[in-house]
């Protein structure tokens, strides 16, 4: 299935990096969620994007949003990268990649590196897809979530 902008976002249940239940659901109405998708913990692009989400952490959070990264890891590989990191955000185990499915970033060799922006009403507003720039990834989540705070103030 491939989701496009203004789809809703499909809900999901998974563990965490602390294996406590994650549920997209939850997030819903209490704030925009950036959803990245990325291929694997530790490698360079990898480890990369998720340092550049956390440097922009607190512009992410002023904009009304949280991050979750989600990868086919398990969450002990997710709890080691993220303490190794200093990541302050939740990462998502998609071992089964029944998320990925859903969400129509599947691939036979490398997973695919996409961002999705969710606003609190549940819709997608952007959807990036770039391997190998891994922190526009970030600049276009702050771009969206600075379009979506000017529709709020109006």
């Amino acid at each position: 299935m491939q989701l496009k902008v203004g789809d809703c976002a499909p809900v999901f249940d998974s563990l965490t990096e602390s294996g406590e239940k994650f549920s997209l659901s939850d997030q819903i109405g209490k704030s925009n969620v950036v959803l990245y998708f990325y291929p694997k913990d530790f490698t360079a692009g990898c480890t990369k994007e998720a340092c550049t989400f956390r440097d922009n952490w607190d512009k992410v959070t002023s904009l009304g949003a949280t991050i979750v990264g989600i990868s086919s890891d398990s969450p002990e590989t997710h709890s080691r990268f993220k303490k190794e990191h200093a990541l302050p955000f939740t990462l998502v185990s998609d071992q089964d990649k029944r998320i990925r499915k859903l969400y129509g970033v599947e691939s036979h060799f490398i997973p695919p590196r996409t961002t999705f922006v969710i606003d609190k009403h549940g819709n997608i507003r952007n959807i990036f897809n770039s391997q190998v720039n891994v922190t526009k990834h970030v600049e276009e989540a702050l771009r969206t979530l600075g379009e979506i705070s000017k529709e709020v103030a109006s």
